[in-house]
């Protein structure tokens, strides 16, 4: 996990892209946010740059490739598993069979979309600065 990359948001609703990047700014977080709305689009990223991302906030309803398969094909890449990426879904879809997919695709959070500015920024907030204080094996000085 290299906590000075890019924050990956994987998200389909433009709507929703504007307010995430609304809040990233006022957050003032130091990482480059960089939005896909296809998990294809998002793989292949993964896959060709050399940057190592420090988040990946993903959702789960999108066409094509939707944020449970997007997961597997990560986990099945050795080369993106071993970089120890958070994968967290941040979406609307709560539902039981949802929530119990995504953890035994070894996600690192599940998480719904609160439906405030306010709330979704604190969610934003919480999230960030956890995984800013975690350590991975790979980043321990």
């Amino acid at each position: 996990m290299n906590k000075t990359g890019p924050i990956i948001v994987i998200e389909d609703d433009i709507d929703d892209q504007e307010i995430l990047d609304e809040i990233f700014k006022e957050l003032n977080f130091k990482n480059e946010i960089i939005y896909f709305k296809e998990g294809e689009k998002a793989l292949d990223y993964l896959i060709k740059t050399s940057l190592e991302p420090f988040l990946i906030l993903s959702d789960i309803n999108m066409p094509k490739l939707n944020g449970i398969e997007l997961r597997e094909k990560i986990n099945t890449n050795e080369d993106l598993r071993i970089k120890c990426i958070p994968y967290l879904f941040f979406t609307t879809s709560a539902e039981q069979k949802y929530v119990v997919d995504a953890y035994s695709k070894s996600v690192q959070g599940f998480f719904v979309k609160p439906n405030t500015f306010e709330k979704l920024k604190s969610t934003i907030k919480i999230i960030v600065e956890y995984w800013l204080e975690c350590e991975s094996p790979n980043y321990i000085k």
